[in-house]
């Protein structure tokens, strides 16, 4: 009788390269898929150590174009943003990695998908929310909630001594200070020492972006163009002009990087109900975030902008959740293209230490009326008129007063 199929979401790490081999000892033929979302790993290394390590096959995809056109842009121009500091760079990978995983699971015949995430984060409720929304006739393997797996491996000094038994190749030897997880959007990094809340992140720590003291002692000046709030080109002051949507997303990567910009450090709450302390580096993101906001103070509706702000916390909350693929996302997404769609124009910023400045705005979809802003030309607007708005708006507050002072003259009984 053939081994059941398990494909497990693999990325060469210690806790995955445990739980490959945990699968096969107990039966499993274990299928590896390896997604590429712009992390900097050796994957055809990475790819020959599950082989080495018992799968009976390795997929290795890019799925970074997806990742940046499909998760990144929706979310920035959706303002994502969790707890008003973190853009969900780790939070957004996950429905798409499911995704693939769940698609090469149903052609490769597969009756289960397994991930390495521990019952303690979020990312064990986006991996497992994704693969019942997309798939729920699949199996789910989650090792760090198996009661055998946890019977066996304590913590990483038995993880360590297993792969040495079993002649896994691991180039790590430690206990690492903190854990990282890097994408296109970011990288992040908890646990370890930083479980500190008071402990300052050390400085080497940071792998993507400069301290503010090495940023250039020069400005870098931009032009973002938007098109449905999407960017579609990128223009540099040295005349280079991006385009394409990840050469695009890599080059404003780049330049953040070099600025020191889009690092947060943060004590946020977790889905579970725990606190952890996250440290993150998003500099491409953070740029784009910023623009958005400016374009949309020209080109978005006043009540549009109000009611895509009220349930722009509950896009973020089910993003953070691993309610990508859900109906109430689906609800949400519309109303939000809907709110998008003439959000277009230039936006032009400095980024200079750290900081984005904006420099001006364009757009053909405009609501700004100059003349009628200005508080030197009429333009069309009769100042009378507001004597009678305020008038208005003003009764409510004068009947409250009326009934707050009738109510301390009434003598108490």
């Amino acid at each position: 009788m053939a081994a059941e199929k398990v494909v497990l979401a693999y990325s060469g790490g210690l806790d995955t390269s445990c739980i490959l081999k945990f699968l096969q000892e107990r039966g499993y033929e274990v299928i590896a898929y390896v997604a590429d979302v712009g992390q900097k790993d050796d994957f055809e290394e990475v790819g020959e150590r599950a082989l080495q390590t018992g799968a009976s096959e390795v997929f290795i995809e890019d799925l970074r174009e997806s990742f940046v056109t499909e998760f990144v842009f929706p979310a920035l121009a959706g303002n994502a943003f969790y707890e008003n500091r973190y853009l969900l760079g780790t939070a957004l990978a996950r429905p798409l990695i499911a995704r693939r995983q769940v698609e090469i699971a149903l052609r490769a015949g597969a009756a289960t998908v397994s991930h390495g995430a521990t019952g303690k984060g979020n990312d064990q409720v986006r991996f497992e929310l994704a693969y019942a929304a997309l798939a729920p006739q699949l199996k789910i393997m989650a090792p760090w909630k198996d009661a055998e797996f946890l019977d066996k491996f304590k913590g990483r000094s038995d993880l360590l001594r297993y792969a040495e038994e079993h002649s896994i190749a691991m180039d790590v030897t430690a206990e690492k200070p903190y854990s990282t997880d890097e994408n296109l959007m970011h990288k992040s990094y908890e646990a370890g020492v930083l479980e500190d809340p008071l402990l300052a992140p050390p400085e080497e720590m940071f792998d993507l972006t400069r301290s503010l003291g090495e940023a250039p002692d020069e400005a870098t000046d931009i032009s973002i163009h938007f098109e449905d709030a999407r960017p579609i080109r990128l223009v540099t002051e040295e005349g280079r002009d991006f385009a394409d949507p990840l050469e695009l997303f890599v080059e404003l990567n780049r330049l953040g990087s070099l600025h020191g910009i889009g690092r947060v450090d943060m004590v946020e709450n977790r889905f579970v109900g725990i606190k952890s302390r996250g440290v993150y580096e998003t500099p491409g993101g953070t740029i784009l975030f910023h623009a958005l906001r400016d374009l949309e103070g020209i080109a978005m509706d006043r009540e549009v902008l109000r009611l895509r702000d009220t349930l722009s916390p509950i896009f973020t909350q089910l993003i953070y959740n691993g309610f990508w693929f859900s109906p109430e996302m689906d609800f949400v997404v519309a109303a939000f293209r809907q709110a998008e769609r003439l959000i277009d124009g230039v936006v032009h910023l400095r980024l200079f230490k750290g900081n984005i400045v904006s420099r001006g705005r364009e757009s053909p979809s405009s609501l700004y009326d100059r003349e009628l802003s200005s508080m030197d030309v009429e333009g069309g607007y009769d100042q009378a008129d507001a004597r009678g708005f305020i008038r208005i708006n003003s009764l409510r507050l004068r009947a409250h007063q009326v009934i707050v002072e009738s109510k301390e003259r009434t003598p108490e009984e």
